[in-house]
């Protein structure tokens, strides 16, 4: 499947430039001081917050959609000029051969929160077009003006992963022409106070792998790709950058805790290189689900040192410390990124670590993975980014790795 167009809003900004410049520069989105803040303070923690979400004006014909998801959503869609390259393949093939798939994990569970804190007037309110998790399907259809297949999937922290296997199911079956997939997830204290009832929220900055980290820190994002079996778009990104292989596996271990060994995350990892048609030996990066738990992190990387005993070296990262765990954004989010860094030729630092866990070094020390404590220009040196993988992982086992390809180094 070849990315005709990308657009992605974080709490490192609102465009590729914005967030390029964060991951090289490794400057954090994570704040212990926003507005949101306000609104949880029995729980200190760091948070990724985009914002002036709650000024963002739908169109009058949308709404009924309006919810803090949303907003994000319309902002997202508005960026890169992601707008107008969909605007191009509904001329070329027609609104009903453009499908979209979402993903997300609460929706916007946050207008019902307001409810019940008579924060909002019940009679303002529309469970149909702001919570009900079809709800971002909806309005990004409607946003977009496309009449093809769409629905939203809610598998936690793999929800925007796993749309890309959906995407290429209607592509190769010649349902659809290209396929919108994206992700969008955004604060609210539904999910703050369960991970923290939990015991997974940090209350310090995250530190995805480091010997002191001791959970995560939520954010809030959203992202759309836009794909398509044909390069069909004049306009399209230069070098051209292909999704190669999803993989999706379900490990079924425990409801909130990976298998030790990463035995899912070894499943999905290689599904995704099988349908690629390589081996861990041409990985030249992974972006890690590095959610900076101690479990998660120790989990997947025994799966990835497994996998690379046999390998050439391989960078490896977390960017979580950069914009928190964004939960059903978070495949989306670090997809672009990888999508981004075969443009740039850039590999990202693992932000806020210090010291690696001993275990993981343990883990680590028959493979060939290279851990950057900081940002690496590869174009300054010899070496290449051509095949990257992201991870993501969720509750329950739902594990999906998609790896992409620059075809032009």
């Amino acid at each position: 499947m070849f990315i005709l167009g990308s657009s992605l809003v974080s709490s490192l900004g609102q465009n590729k430039e914005a967030h390029i410049q964060a991951l090289k520069a490794g400057t954090t989105g994570l704040s212990n001081q926003t507005d949101f803040h306000k609104r949880i303070p029995g729980i200190n923690t760091f948070l990724g917050v985009v914002n002036d979400l709650e000024n963002i004006q739908l169109p009058e014909s949308l709404k009924m959609y309006t919810c803090r998801n949303n907003q994000l959503a319309w902002q997202a869609l508005q960026e890169n000029g992601f707008l107008s390259q969909v605007n191009q393949l509904v001329k070329k093939h027609g609104r009903h051969r453009i499908g979209l798939v979402v993903g997300t994990s609460t929706s916007g569970i946050a207008a019902t929160e307001h409810v019940f804190r008579n924060e909002l007037e019940s009679a303002e309110y529309d469970y149909q077009t702001t919570q009900q998790m079809d709800s971002l399907a909806q309005f990004c259809s409607q946003a977009l003006e496309i009449e093809g297949p769409s629905f939203a999937i809610s598998t936690a922290c793999s929800s925007s992963a796993k749309v890309f296997e959906v995407a290429q199911r209607w592509l190769n079956a010649d349902i659809v022409d290209a396929v919108v997939v994206g992700g969008v997830d955004t604060l609210c204290l539904t999910t703050l106070h369960g991970f923290n009832a939990l015991g997974l929220v940090s209350e310090q900055i995250c530190k995805p792998l480091d010997q002191e980290r001791n959970g995560i820190n939520i954010g809030e994002a959203g992202g759309f790709m836009l794909l398509s079996n044909t390069q069909s778009l004049e306009e399209s990104a230069s070098p051209l950058i292909k999704i190669m292989g999803v993989g999706e596996s379900s490990d079924a271990y425990h409801i909130s805790t990976p298998h030790p060994e990463g035995e899912g995350a070894q499943l999905a990892m290689l599904a995704a290189m099988q349908q690629a048609k390589i081996s861990m030996q041409d990985i030249d990066y992974i972006n890690l689900h590095g959610t900076a738990t101690p479990s998660n992190d120790l989990s997947e990387i025994s799966a990835v040192a497994h996998l690379s005993k046999e390998a050439s070296p391989t960078w490896v990262s977390s960017t979580k410390g950069f914009t928190g765990h964004t939960l059903g954004a978070a495949g989306i989010t670090e997809i672009i990124f990888c999508q981004w860094l075969l443009e740039e030729q850039f590999v990202p630092a693992n932000l806020n670590l210090s010291h690696l866990d001993p275990q993981l070094t343990e883990k680590l020390q028959h493979s060939t993975v290279n851990i950057p404590f900081d940002s690496l220009q590869l174009t300054e040196t010899n070496q290449k980014l051509q095949y990257v993988m992201s991870n993501s992982f969720g509750f329950g086992g739902n594990n999906a790795s998609v790896i992409l390809k620059m075809e032009s180094v």
